[in-house]
């Protein structure tokens, strides 16, 4: 590409642009996408490992919860300083740093033998891992304007459920078919294997990304102005994190979250539970029916993600996924012992709870500006991860309490639904230019 840009309005410019996002695509997602599936399957194949570790470890239902939840509670505690703290030290050495020391973690679950080591390592996890996803959700600011931001956030939030598409019957093959290989069992095979790629990710995003686009030697000089053309939206919107910290929609869109994430993580951790309860027996057959749910939620999140950068909304594409996702949850939940039903109430309850997710986060990195849109989006996810915390712990105590995870699943239940009512009544401010319907 030249030196100098073409118009903005001529057909040069558009083809321009075009070949501009697509190279940035091609740079960027597809190995964000591959580290936040590592992320995601790290930090939930223990729903899997449930499956042969607690027999061998003799933990209860109220143990599994609590260690499967505390991740969270390391997460919160160290999320906001590793983002305020990202500006200054750069994404490549962040993201790296994140990666190599939660790869060594996961990793090193294999070596867990009792309820203290398995809740050390479990809140080890959660410290190192933090900062990730909004760290990488505020890096994507730097290079993708608001009006494509819905699309991006679809393609990286896919790591979700490729690792439930993947992850779960790799997690199980892996589980089944090195049981006892070298002494281990299975599930300390699975999370070697599956722990240790992310220390040679953590590696290559050194070579692989670069901090902000005028750090990009990939680029033109003509391609990173055009970057901030794009991404440079004037009007409303916090420049600090103290704004940040006292405007009361900022909390109210992390309520939100929250009940996503509640929702989300039941399926997470219990799904494999859920199935066995139902009458799936085999441990690979768990795995494949486990697959269902998230091919459909991959398929959602692009679909509706795409549709709202269409139509220029996001509030209505979040809540209304989500009361879907709540009805469908309630219908899985009140079927149970039905495999079909149940798997195909929990497959739209799936796909539903993703996608109102990943439409979500394009409200807050439009609303949050500059520098403080870091804080701010840890602040938001800080928040909502205390769902992951409770929501595990909560089903694992109820199902030890009752033999049953039904009234837990419930309380998730209200809460999406809480969640959807929480996000359509909250109305943001618009920057200038932008539709209003936000």
């Amino acid at each position: 590409m030249s030196a100098t840009l073409p118009p903005s309005t001529t057909p040069a410019y558009a083809a321009a642009q075009q070949a501009l996002y697509r190279k940035l695509n091609w740079r960027l997602l597809p190995f964000l996408l591959l580290c936040y599936t590592f992320a995601y399957l790290d930090r939930v194949n223990i729903g899997f490992a449930k499956l042969q570790m607690q027999s061998d470890l003799g933990f209860s239902d109220a143990v599994y919860g609590l260690g499967a939840g505390i991740f969270f509670f390391g997460y919160v505690l160290f999320e906001i300083p590793s983002n305020l703290m990202l500006p200054r030290v750069g994404a490549r050495k962040t993201i790296a740093r994140i990666l190599v020391l939660w790869g060594l973690t996961s990793a090193g679950m294999m070596f867990v033998r009792d309820e203290t080591t398995f809740y050390v390592l479990r809140f080890m996890l959660g410290v190192f891992e933090a900062g990730f996803a909004p760290g990488m959700i505020f890096y994507l600011t730097y290079w993708y304007g608001q009006q494509r931001m819905a699309r991006v956030m679809a393609v990286v939030m896919l790591a979700g459920p490729l690792g439930g598409i993947f992850g779960s019957p790799l997690s199980t093959w892996l589980m089944t078919a090195l049981s006892g290989a070298h002494g281990l069992a299975g599930w300390q095979w699975m999370f070697l294997v599956e722990g240790l790629p992310c220390v040679l990710l953590g590696v290559l995003a050194l070579r692989v990304l670069a901090d902000r686009p005028a750090d990009a030697k990939w680029l033109s000089e003509a391609e990173k102005r055009m970057i901030a053309v794009d991404i440079h939206t004037p009007g409303a919107g916090h420049h600090s994190f103290g704004q940040v910290a006292r405007d009361p929609r900022v909390y109210l869109l992390a309520f939100a979250y929250f009940t996503m994430i509640c929702g989300i993580y039941a399926v997470s951790f219990w799904l494999p539970s859920i199935l066995k309860a139902d009458g799936v027996t085999d441990t690979m057959q768990i795995g494949l029916y486990s697959m269902i749910p998230y091919i459909a939620a991959a398929i959602a999140m692009v679909v509706i993600g795409r549709r709202s950068d269409r139509r220029g909304e996001r509030r209505l594409h979040s809540a209304v996924p989500a009361f879907i996702g709540a009805v469908a949850l309630a219908g899985a939940t009140l079927s149970s012992g039905n495999l079909a039903v149940s798997l195909l109430c929990m497959t739209v309850a799936t796909a539903m709870m993703w996608t109102a997710y990943t439409v979500f986060w394009a409200i807050p990195s439009q609303y949050l500006k500059g520098d403080a849109a870091a804080g701010g989006i840890a602040l938001i996810n800080t928040i909502g991860l205390i769902g992951g915390f409770l929501s595990p712990t909560i089903i694992g105590w109820v199902r030890t309490a009752t033999g049953s995870m039904q009234a837990g699943l419930l309380v998730m239940v209200a809460l999406l639904v809480a969640g959807a009512v929480t996000l359509v009544a909250n109305r943001m401010p618009a920057p200038h230019g932008a539709p209003a319907a936000i």
